[in-house]
């Protein structure tokens, strides 16, 4: 792909998407997977390059997986506590989850040395959230900054039971804590302010695994074996995100997004868009491996600006850069708070947010922990940078939809970390304004 991306004034976006494999379950079915006895067999798991990622490390570790670009990937797991000693540095890429998740089974494995590392950016993120917790287990790992910063080393050891109390609400730091669990003799538990996405507990039961949820605390009891299943894994809501937004402000548009997961503790998105006015309906409604699934119609809707914060932030950051689009859209102003997480992704998505928004004539102020944005203020199409975040590099090219003229996206490449054929689906249900 070319180093930049045009994005143009649509005059509408009609068409039927089917959304890439929800990322987040993707990275634990192969992690599940590979732990488990058995063939796992897997169906619609996001051919990213941040699942890409987590199936190298499990290869090294001793796992069989079949080339995940395949519509059913076959996974041969090694078998609890069973990983093998790799002769290289496991690379987590770009992907925060991989390597955060991969601590916490790395460091439950007694005797097990192993080395992390990822991208430039992945270097630069914070990984003393899992560290902290899992060091209170006895874990042994090494890192910059006191093992702040990647690259880690990790000398597994039987570490001890422990209930831990979150300071934040984050399923990397939960999961990670609950896959060391398996390995654990005893009950090890998770207390968060409030209540994180679930994929790891669901999954873990369909697995096997004696998994408690309690209000806002989650406990494993170990050692659990796993046993191999199918996972058929539901589009991801996160890159539906995109097309939702685009088509509730795009005028005369129409999108329908099939097969997309509504777990609840990911669903914060529609909750807000639905009290900012937008036409969304659920359709086909149904159960699949424990996850919820259904079918997005959206159309054309004039939006009004709100208050994002509390405990929906956890159910929806991922998202947020995308609602800011929303906001600019929107009549009256839209407030954003408590969302000091997005300054440690893979960007720092509010000061990219505020900056390149900005650049298309958003009135946007940045806050510590948020945004304040004033909706309706006339965009025009100018240069900006994704900063290598795909999250980013999407929202701005939705953003271009709207804008008079031609919004160039730089890095727009970065996009395949999530959503892989974005700018085809992109061209295939737009009407350009020429």
């Amino acid at each position: 792909m070319s180093n930049t991306f045009a994005s143009k004034t649509a005059q509408k976006l009609v068409g039927t998407i089917q959304v890439p494999g929800d990322k987040s379950i993707s990275h634990r079915a192969l992690m599940l997977g590979a732990l488990a006895q058995g063939e796992t067999l897997i169906e619609g798991l996001l051919p990213g390059e941040d699942p890409c990622s987590t199936a190298a490390c499990l290869r090294q570790l001793g796992a069989e997986i079949s080339p995940i670009d395949s519509t059913l990937v076959r996974v041969r797991g090694v078998g609890l506590g069973n990983f093998q000693e790799s002769d290289d540095i496991l690379n987590a890429g770009n992907s925060g989850t991989t390597m955060r998740l991969m601590l916490g089974l790395l460091s439950a494995q007694p005797g097990l040395f192993s080395c992390m590392t990822g991208d430039a950016s992945l270097r630069s993120r914070p990984m003393d959230r899992v560290l902290k917790p899992l060091a209170a287990m006895g874990a042994e790992i090494w890192g910059r900054e006191g093992g702040r910063r990647a690259p880690l080393a990790i000398r597994g050891k039987a570490l001890r039971a422990f209930h831990y109390h979150s300071p934040i609400a984050s399923a990397q730091v939960k999961s990670a804590i609950l896959l060391a669990g398996l390995l654990i003799d005893g009950e090890t538990s998770v207390t968060e302010p409030t209540r994180s996405r679930d994929h790891s507990e669901r999954m873990l039961t369909a697995f096997g695994a004696k998994v408690i949820q309690d209000g806002y605390t989650a406990t494993i009891q170990g050692p659990t074996q796993l046993l191999g299943q199918r996972v058929i894994v539901p589009g991801d809501i996160s890159s539906a995100a995109f097309w939702l937004v685009a088509a509730s402000i795009v005028p005369d548009s129409e999108l329908y997004l099939r097969n997309v997961g509504l777990n609840p503790t990911r669903t914060g998105v529609l909750d807000v868009l639905l009290e900012m006015g937008a036409n969304i309906a659920i359709e086909n409604q149904r159960e699949t491996c424990g996850e919820i699934v259904g079918d997005l119609r959206v159309r054309s809707a004039a939006l009004k600006g709100c208050t994002i914060g509390g405990d929906l932030i956890p159910r929806l950051v991922d998202e947020i850069p995308i609602l800011a689009v929303a906001a600019c859209a929107a009549q009256g102003k839209t407030v954003i708070r408590d969302a000091a997480e997005l300054r440690v992704k893979e960007s720092d998505r509010l000061a990219v947010v505020a900056r390149e928004l900005g650049k298309l004539g958003a009135a946007i102020e940045e806050f510590p922990d948020g945004l304040r944005i004033l909706g309706e203020q006339p965009l025009a199409g100018a240069e900006v940078q994704s900063y290598a975040d795909h999250r980013i590099a999407m929202s701005l090219t939705i953003a271009g939809l709207i804008a008079r003229g031609t919004t160039t996206i730089h890095e727009p490449a970065c996009a395949t970390v999530s959503y892989p054929n974005f700018f085809a689906d992109l061209e295939r249900i737009r009407t350009v304004n020429l």
